[in-house]
């Protein structure tokens, strides 16, 4: 479908590509993946068309359409309603309705057989192009990542940045291009919609290639990882926690082959050295020499992976209970927020709150805090000294502080020696710690505001998001490091492979409470799936499709029976209504083809509303007749 071949590319002679390839087939699910820098997003972009390779080409088959998200379009506005931007994915079926709306003003005077035809014509392509279902997609697209059914009229423009990426995303996916490619898709999207993109993507008829640092996205929707290193693209056959594996084995193998070579090298050279003098051995020596010269050399391998060994230090150790909100409430005028709740902190908890956005997860990390205004019935413990973090905590920074200084100013009374070694786990080395604040990057700036939270001897500490602008060397380095912290913390996060990593108690807000999963975020998934399966044995389901076992009493057959003919009566009654919309579409369509209907705008609409109504109907009767007919099926079997 599409083919890169000796791509080579380069910013101002520095190469981040030189004769790489790739091959993307349809159906692939692929996660590009590696260090920031490395020029993933350079690659989507040169894919794209946005950008020229140096030299190499990009071949597509002339079926193949591309859809690109990236965070170029979060500067993207608009008057029109979410809905309406959404649905612009249909462009071809739009264009359909408003000819057919053109053709029906036009048959107010022109009542030709040619023009009745043509409105036929465009009628039955817009019914082929699934128009009258349209609206109801880009609605279930829409809810899927988050938004209520009543933003679904309100402008794009008055949708922050985060949330008008979310519209471009359903954009894109109802479009359904050949090739998807998503640049960060989850960062602007909360838990529950991350899950939902996962679980579209999967079912996707067409290839994606998604850059992402969430481990578990990538994990739940990719089967193929493309690694970004050493200017060229290498494929693994798998999902990023696959690579990671192959990964290290490649890497084992490769720095024991290094490592042969080098002791063959050695010998070489001693053999060389040895008799470079000898009359009777230059030959040989020459014939080593050119070896040595012509010898394609095996590189050592470079492990990208940080361990992170610091000892977090207090000043205090914080009393048994840390902070306890009693019978809270909290609401922004009509919206609330917290009603009448209880909770208990204890030292020692690692707590991630987790759950959509909207729930108020912000507000209630300021609770906790005590920084929010107008709060009752919040009680912070003995020796409790806090540290928030927050993304508005980057913007604190001093741009005209060097990292080290920034660092010096974090109160830990730490020296330079120790700062500079906490600062080697986060990835600032050698003279890097010298860089000034203003010249970071968002992710360098999140590392080292975290790395300043981490080092403030607070034995309690509050992480709003903290992986926001972290790859994945930095997200695991975060990790490592709460791993180690002794105090107690509660963060907010979306990142399920950090939750799984650091939380030994999960917080959700559910019916304006705070709820706690005594466990970790493994232990919780298995609880909720278990009461989703619980719920759904509540709900009546139609009997399986085994036979009935010998045991089974004539009570369970005379049930089944009664449940068979119930079924079928349900059948009857449904192809009796089916029946009758057919006559009723029949009549009305007949209707349709009056020239003297078009001559009277308000009864035109009204039997224009009824067609469609009909139309809708019958799609919904059509689906519970399938329901019906497989229910019966599966009962008839058990009787057998």
């Amino acid at each position: 479908m599409l083919s890169i071949s000796n791509l080579s590319y380069f910013i101002g002679g520095r190469p981040l590509y030189e004769n790489a390839n790739l091959h993307i087939k349809p159906k692939d699910k692929i996660g590009l993946v590696g260090q920031n820098g490395t020029g993933k997003s350079t690659l989507l972009k040169i894919i794209s068309g946005d950008y020229q390779p140096t030299s190499g080409e990009v071949q597509k088959a002339k079926d193949c359409s591309i859809g690109f998200l990236n965070q170029d379009l979060l500067s993207y506005q608009s008057d029109e309603s979410i809905l309406n931007v959404a649905l612009a994915a249909f462009k071809e079926t739009l264009d359909l309705q408003d000819e057919i709306d053109q053709v029906l003003k036009e048959m107010e005077t022109d009542y030709s057989e040619e023009i009745m035809n043509r409105l036929a014509t465009l009628q039955d392509r817009f019914e082929a192009n699934e128009g009258y279902t349209i609206k109801a997609k880009a609605e279930e697209v829409l809810e899927g990542i988050g938004f209520k059914t009543s933003d679904l009229q309100k402008p794009l423009r008055t949708f922050s940045g985060g949330w008008r990426m979310r519209v471009m995303l359903a954009k894109l996916l109802l479009e359904k291009p050949s090739l998807l490619m998503l640049d960060e898709p989850t960062n602007h999207l909360d838990l529950p919609s991350i899950q939902w993109v996962e679980n579209y993507l999967k079912t996707y008829e067409g290839a994606v290639v998604v850059v992402s640092h969430d481990q578990t996205f990538l994990d739940n929707c990719i089967t193929s990882t493309v690694e970004v290193a050493n200017h060229t693209l290498t494929l693994y056959s798998g999902n990023y926690s696959f690579y990671k594996e192959e990964k290290k084995e490649r890497m084992e193998i490769q720095q024991n082959a290094y490592e042969n070579q080098q002791q063959m090298i050695k010998q070489t050279e001693k053999f060389i050295e040895r008799f470079r003098a000898k009359a009777t051995k230059s030959n040989q020596v020459q014939s080593r020499i050119k070896a040595l010269d012509r010898m394609e050399r095996v590189h050592e391998v470079v492990n990208d992976e940080v361990s992170v060994n610091f000892k977090f230090k207090f000043s205090k150790q914080s009393g048994r209970d840390v902070v306890t909100l009693d019978n809270i409430s909290k609401a922004y005028g009509d919206n609330v927020i917290l009603k009448n709740t209880s909770a208990r902190i204890e030292r020692g908890d690692k707590i991630a709150l987790i759950g959509a956005n909207g729930k108020g997860k912000s507000t209630l990390l300021r609770i906790i805090d005590g920084s929010e205004k107008g709060i009752t019935g919040r009680t912070e413990g003995y020796n409790v000294i806090k540290s928030f973090f927050a993304q508005h905590q980057l913007e604190a920074l001093t741009l005209d502080n060097e990292i080290i200084q920034e660092m010096s100013q974090a109160g830990s009374a730490k020296t330079e020696m120790e700062l500079r070694g906490v600062l080697g786990c986060f990835l600032f080395s050698n003279e890097e710690v010298f860089k000034k604040i203003k010249v970071l990057s968002g992710g360098e700036k999140s590392r080292v505001a975290l790395a300043k939270t981490l080092i403030s001897e607070a034995n309690f500490l509050l992480l709003d998001e903290p992986t926001n602008h972290l790859d994945f060397q930095s997200v695991n380095i975060l990790i490592q490091a709460l791993q180690q912290y002794e105090g107690t913390f509660v963060t907010v996060s979306h990142d399920r492979h950090f939750i799984k990593g650091v939380a030994n108690k999960i917080w959700y807000i559910e019916n304006y409470e705070i709820k706690e999963y005594p466990g970790t975020y493994e232990e919780y998934e298995f609880w909720k799936s278990q009461q989703v399966e619980e719920k759904e044995a509540d709900t009546p389901k139609p009997a399986k499709k085994e036979k009935p076992a010998p045991t089974q009493s004539q009570n369970e057959i005379n049930q089944a029976k009664k449940e068979l003919k119930k079924l079928e009566e349900n059948l009857s009654r449904v192809e009796k209504e089916i029946e009758k919309l057919e006559s009723q579409k029949t009549d009305v369509e007949l209707k349709m083809a009056d020239p003297a209907l078009y001559a009277n705008e308000d009864e035109l609409k009204k039997v224009q509303d009824l067609h469609q109504s009909i139309h809708r109907k019958m799609d919904d009767l059509n689906s519970e007749w399938e329901v019906l007919v497989d229910e019966i099926s599966a009962l008839q079997e058990v009787l057998a």
